[in-house]
């Protein structure tokens, strides 16, 4: 641990040099969700962002090839027990995972603790690299990877066998089945399927909530219960959806620093207005 601690420390002071690119992304992302900050309030954000964010994928050693009990005491869960109600029975449901940086360590951990289950997975473009994500991430009890070509087709069908998913709702996709709603207050197209999926198939949500601890190098998951205010059938999709996003900044406010700011997130926009990302 204090090896892989002291590798990232140093790490991290690099990263705006060998992530420059992905360095001004996350300063932009920034800037746009947090103008009332104050420019130094903005800078430690970003420090501490780079700082969870190289971690992160230097702890994947452990995540993706630790044993069993390596990854038991490296991250610690809470909330099985709401998730279990459901599993136990073959209900399905939905697992609700912001962008966080802990992201894999919590889909590790999991399902390490089971049942099966499915996700949808961004295809990488060298084989190589592609087949050493997809070992780290279906190590156990059976993991359907689903590529993001397949859509939700793929998640359906293991819905229907009453297997749960866990679900990705904060990227940017593109304009298409998508509503522009305020994230941060700024107009995000999210998409839209998240409610439909709960709506159609009556799923319970219970949202995933992953956090990195500076000073023991150790994760925790906490699975909270069901959404009681989402998905609503009495609001339109796009109301949903907004109201999506608005439990969202519920949980990153906290943990500012460990979401996942690298990310295009406003990427897609009206026809007719620039990238924010444009200089």
């Amino acid at each position: 641990m204090r090896v892989r601690l002291a590798l990232g420390s140093i790490l991290a002071k690099l990263a705006p040099i060998l992530m420059r690119r992905r360095t001004k992304i996350a300063q932009r992302n920034i800037e746009l969700c947090f103008a009332d900050k104050t420019p130094k309030q903005r800078e430690k954000l970003l420090k501490d962002h780079l700082r969870a964010l190289v971690q992160s994928f230097i702890d994947r050693s452990v995540i993706w090839f630790g044993s069993p009990a390596d990854i038991e005491d490296f991250v610690t869960v809470s909330g099985l027990e709401h998730a279990h109600h459901y599993t136990d029975q073959q209900q399905p449901i939905m697992l609700l995972a912001p962008h966080f940086i802990g992201l894999d360590a919590a889909a590790s951990r999991l399902t390490l603790a089971g049942p099966e289950g499915g996700t949808i997975y961004a295809e990488q473009r060298n084989k190589l690299i592609d087949d050493f994500v997809r070992l780290g991430r279906g190590r156990f009890h059976n993991v359907h990877l689903i590529s993001r070509k397949d859509g939700v087709r793929g998640l359906v069908r293991l819905i229907k066998q009453g297997m749960p998913i866990y679900y990705l709702p904060d990227m940017d996709l593109g304009r298409r089945g998508a509503a522009l709603v305020p994230f941060f207050g700024v107009p995000a197209y999210t998409q839209t399927a998240t409610a439909q999926l709960a709506r159609q198939f009556n799923l319970p949500v219970l949202p995933v909530v992953s956090t990195w601890d500076p000073a023991t190098g150790k994760y925790h998951v906490q699975i909270l219960p069901p959404l009681t205010t989402f998905p609503d059938p009495n609001k339109t999709l796009e109301e949903d959806t907004a109201h999506l996003n608005e439990l969202l900044e519920q949980w990153i406010e906290p943990r500012a620093a460990q979401y996942y700011w690298v990310h295009r997130r406003f990427k897609s926009h009206p026809p007719g207005q620039p990238s924010p990302y444009e200089s």
